[in-house]
């Protein structure tokens, strides 16, 4: 069984949660990212808030990612291990953890 959400409903429970450090601007970019990957693969992802939690986190910056990543030294680098959101109009940005 599959839960359909909306944008809002999503953006509303992933950045509503006290558990997770995702940012409203944060949730919506991770939103469009899952769409476009759902479309991609031809299949939908089943809407879970902390498979959600436990597995995107949104950093400040990119030094912050890369201060946690000892192996990792550039945004290329970052992204041929794993998916990277870019927030537009900020330096924030959101990984699938590793």
């Amino acid at each position: 069984m599959k839960q359909n959400v909306s944008s809002s409903q999503f953006v509303n429970e992933i950045a509503g949660d006290d558990y997770n450090d995702i940012s409203y601007e944060g949730a919506n970019a991770l939103f469009e990212y899952l769409k476009d990957y759902e479309d991609s693969i031809g299949e939908e992802i089943e809407f879970d808030s902390v498979s959600i939690r436990c597995d995107w986190a949104e950093y400040e910056n990119l030094e912050a990612v890369l201060s946690e990543y000892d192996n990792i030294n550039t945004l290329e680098e970052l992204q041929d291990n794993t998916a990277v959101i870019l927030i537009e109009d900020s330096d924030r940005l959101i990984i699938w953890q590793f």
